[in-house]
């Protein structure tokens, strides 16, 4: 077994990335389908240690440095949002909502439906359902306890973490194929439309930004107080009926720093360094993730759960193309959000914010669409994925077990 530390972690995750780019630079189905760069490296390397530990060759990484990022990515969304927009995208982000909570619906009656047809208990479709697929890891986790637990479900939490793992690849990879499918619909506007208005948020990660070591502490500092605030609140939350995942909080705390110092003339949030710290945040934490993929999880689920998980897979996108995109207006804007919802309705945020990244830098900006999805994916939905996932709990057969 090969165990690399901090470092040798961070040097690969660099280099996952850098190959990333590479790839998607250089294979033309990789950049027409718009996958993402952190993507496209890190299930290579996934790949690649699969192929070694069939020669009994296990290569593991320190990722300590993965949840930090993580949160940090998130700081960066909550300092990046400020009210005026916020309540410019209120009826968008209420519409989107509904398409959210219909997938959430969907996904859970597709894998209870199914678990049924194929002799399974019910409970496994629902692992497979909502709690691991708009869930993630985290969520999984949690109620594959619980099902151990509560219902005596065997090797739950092992299915749990595979489903989502399931969810993270997939999730990485449809969304730039439907973006360009619903892209081909509408009129895509040009990068000239936007000039010379500077890049804002995370719509062209890619873009030059004039940043000074000064400016570059002030902001770190910013995403500094966001984690530590957050991860406080998330303490005194724990336990209590309002206890919400650290994400969420830091993510919180960036919202009402921003707006905060802006409201009392103190301090205004230097948006394009944020947008920095957050896309360089993002990248290596999907670069973490994606390289330390145990994709020899997924060969431990049995064929039911991959007809399941296949079958998920298929009415994500389904969803996306024929709901997502014609309830948000049937336009650009609804393209590339019909991506994002790809990303955190099968696998997590950050893959959603990934998703639409490829597609901008291609096509152009969406303003619109970076501002709702990090709300709605980062603190909506696991609140509406809970009260959907205790409803379904709730049908007589859960209840009689």
């Amino acid at each position: 077994m090969v165990q690399l530390d901090f470092y040798g972690t961070l040097v690969a995750a660099s280099l996952v990335l850098l190959l990333g780019r590479g790839l998607v630079t250089r294979v033309g189905f990789l950049r027409a389908y718009n996958i993402p760069e952190p993507v496209a490296g890190g299930l290579v390397v996934a790949l690649v240690l699969l192929a070694l530990r069939g020669l009994d060759i296990e290569v593991r990484f320190d990722t300590s440095l993965q949840t930090p990022l993580m949160l940090a990515f998130f700081a960066t969304i909550g300092l990046s949002a400020d009210f005026a927009s916020l309540k410019k995208g209120g009826r968008v982000v209420g519409i989107f909502l509904l398409a959210v909570t219909g997938l959430l619906v969907v996904q859970n009656a597709m894998g209870i439906g199914l678990a049924k047809a194929l002799g399974l208990d019910p409970l496994m479709g629902l692992l497979t359902g909502s709690i691991t697929l708009a869930g993630g890891h985290g969520t999984g986790a949690a109620w594959g306890t619980m099902f151990s637990e509560k219902f005596g479900l065997a090797s739950a939490s092992e299915l749990a973490m595979a489903s989502a793992t399931f969810g993270l690849v997939l999730g990485g990879l449809i969304g730039g194929p439907v973006a360009r499918l619903l892209i081909k619909r509408v009129q895509v506007p040009g990068f000239e439309q936007e000039m010379p208005r500077l890049p804002k948020g995370f719509e062209q990660p890619n873009k030059e930004r004039s940043i000074t070591p000064f400016s570059f502490i002030e902001t770190l500092a910013l995403i500094a107080v966001s984690l530590l605030a957050g991860s406080l609140l998330n303490g005194l939350l724990r336990e209590t009926a309002f206890e919400l995942p650290t994400f969420v909080c830091v993510l919180f705390v960036g919202v009402v720093l921003r707006n905060g110092l802006s409201a009392l003339g103190l301090y205004q949030v230097f948006e394009r360094e944020v947008s920095v710290l957050g896309n360089v945040s993002l990248s290596l934490f999907l670069a973490i993730a994606l390289m330390s993929l145990k994709l020899w999880d997924l060969a431990s689920l049995a064929l039911p759960f991959f007809i399941i998980l296949a079958a998920q897979t298929l009415v994500m996108a389904l969803f996306a193309i024929f709901v997502t995109f014609r309830l948000m207006g049937s336009n650009y804007d609804a393209a590339v959000l019909a991506a994002g919802h790809c990303g955190f309705g099968l696998g997590a945020t950050p893959t959603a914010i990934a998703n639409m990244q490829a597609v901008t830098q291609r096509y152009g900006p969406s303003q619109i669409a970076f501002l709702v999805v990090p709300m709605v994916g980062a603190f909506f939905i696991d609140i509406i994925n809970v009260i959907v996932i205790k409803l379904y709990l709730a049908l007589p057969f859960f209840a009689a077990a």
